[in-house]
């Protein structure tokens, strides 16, 4: 099977079909999204053609890029490129296979292909038993072209595993960070499109598609059993981040009739093992993946920026800032994709027409466990390089806030409940993600608010704006407060620590130095109403 000639994506078109279809189908207008039974693959389906349309279909400038956006190529147009790469993405057969080892690994052990599966339990899960929210058993027959993008998924996700089986470029388990329309019923070109960098803005030598600079799985391995054999980037071409393999495998092809417990298909082609050593390619030093943000440490230049991964309590707009802006003070770099999209937002104002949505994934890793995948979709708002500095200290203002806002409000319905509220334990993650969620709305309107203002040479919101967000903290905090602590009425005992707990927060809401601080800023009437 090779990935860009034969038909292995299942395709949503618009008028409700699922069809399977070469990889040449994303430009057809009629086809809206992927269908593949899991987010995951949802996610490494996106990178896999934004890689593969960057490396082989990059626009010159943004005058390509624009009509390229405004009229999708014709599907031959798209083929003759992809034929220059095709010879890479063949998956089974001789010769150098997609995101396989360059060595056959016949000595090699095999496992179970479910283990391809990131949040499948491992060897030691099995054997004490402790699977038990992440069942066995899960993905054991899977068809070549889901094993395939099994396989990719891994590669670009990899999480630490174990003795001398390498992360990913990006460290295990990375946040992708996309721009999106605003609306589903785009095409899926569009969707795609969004984050296609022209060779204007990103530059970079022309490819070579043989050597294993872009596709590494076309040399021999560069093996790191032993110091001083770190990859780094400067020994391979940029766009290899797309491509970048740190997991010896290979998977065992079968040619039989089976079903894919994924799909829930019959299918001709099976792989129930892989083959798996360690000591694979060991990335290092500075990268810089174009679909995901970074941080860095502005006091010590000399460190490498890491990559922002997935933290518990999902994709929130407590870190919008960081997936958003870039700052060398603060020492954020937002994704490529996004200060692309900044750049074509200046320089054509109407270029799409709308303002896109970011679209945030990935999985939340605990070293080598998944403790879950997160998917969200924030606002995106066009702005000027020069305003990005102004728009993060407003935002953060507001973000702190919020952190402070929910401390308090987490920490009281605890005095609430308990006698000795700091003994208790359990999780309360549920608080923060109804919190988020609550305040969400009015937080972008804040943004957008004060966007507007910057534009017109004011940095702040004005008297109301603010007032209005303080508002809904404040109420937010309460509602949240009577709806966890106050539900139920309780014995005289309890119910005296539930009106206490909420005098404390009250206080807090209205009284704190942080409180104050926010309205002397931003010029606030002093409310003297207590809750």
């Amino acid at each position: 099977m090779n990935l860009i000639q034969d038909p292995w994506l299942d395709y949503i078109h618009r008028n409700g079909d699922v069809k399977k279809r070469p990889i040449t189908a994303i430009c057809d207008p009629n086809v809206v999204d992927f269908s593949l039974p899991r987010a995951d693959f949802y996610g490494a389906a996106y990178q896999f053609t934004i890689g593969l349309l960057q490396t082989a279909f990059a626009p010159k400038d943004l005058s390509q890029w624009h009509h390229y956006f405004k009229t999708p190529p014709a599907d031959a147009v798209l083929e003759e490129a992809f034929n220059q790469v095709s010879h890479a993405f063949n998956v089974d057969g001789n010769g150098a296979l997609f995101m396989q080892d360059f060595d056959l690994l016949e000595d090699a052990p095999s496992t179970t292909v479910s283990g391809l599966l990131i949040e499948a339990p491992g060897a030691n899960g099995i054997k004490n038993n402790t699977d038990h929210f992440i069942k066995r058993g899960v993905g054991q027959v899977l068809s070549l072209d889901m094993a395939a993008l099994a396989l990719f998924t891994m590669q670009i996700n990899a999480p630490a595993g174990g003795s001398g089986h390498r992360v990913g470029l990006r460290g295990g388990g990375p946040l992708t960070t996309l721009v999106m329309p605003v609306t589903s019923e785009a095409s899926l070109w569009e969707k795609l499109w969004l984050n296609i960098i022209n060779k204007d803005f990103w530059r970079y030598p022309s490819p070579n598609f043989t050597d294993g600079s872009v596709f590494p799985w076309l040399a021999p391995t560069q093996t790191s059993e032993k110091k001083g054999s770190e990859v780094f980037a400067n020994a391979v071409h940029p766009l290899h981040v797309y491509w970048a393999m740190p997991r010896r495998i290979r998977l065992e092809v079968e040619h039989r009739d089976a079903e894919c417990q994924l799909l829930g298909q019959q299918v001709e082609q099976v792989v129930n093992y892989y083959r798996t050593q360690n000591y694979g390619a060991n990335y290092d030093g500075e990268w810089s993946h174009p679909l995901t943000p970074y941080r860095f440490n502005p006091k010590k230049p000399e460190e490498p920026p890491f990559s922002v991964k997935a933290q518990p309590g999902g994709i929130t707009y407590k870190i919008w800032d960081t997936l958003t802006l870039s700052s060398d003070v603060q020492g954020y770099k937002c994704a490529t994709v996004i200060s692309h999209y900044y750049a074509l937002s200046q320089r054509h104002e109407k270029l799409l027409g709308y303002s896109p949505r970011l679209k945030a994934f990935g999985y939340d890793m605990d070293n080598m466990k998944a403790r879950g995948w997160y998917n969200s979709e924030l606002p995106l708002f066009a702005f000027s390089e020069e305003q990005q500095d102004d728009v993060l200290t407003a935002v953060n203002t507001l973000q702190d806030l919020s952190v402070k806002s929910l401390k308090q409000l987490r920490e009281q319905i605890k005095h609430a409940w308990f006698d000795r509220p700091k003994d208790a334990k359990g999780d309360t993650s549920f608080i923060d993600l109804a919190f988020w969620q609550k305040t969400e709305s009015a937080f972008f309107t804040a943004v957008s608010q004060l966007i507007e203002n910057i534009e017109q040479e004011d940095e702040s919101l004005t008297p109301e704006q603010a007032k209005k967000w303080l508002t809904t903290l404040r109420g937010v905090c309460f509602d949240l407060f009577d709806g966890y602590a106050m539900a139920e009425l309780g014995n005289a005992r309890n119910m005296a620590r539930r009106i206490k707990a909420r005098q404390a927060l009250s206080r807090w809401i209205f009284n704190s130095k942080d409180i104050k601080a926010f309205i002397r800023e931003h010029g606030i009437a002093i409310d003297k109403e207590i809750a």
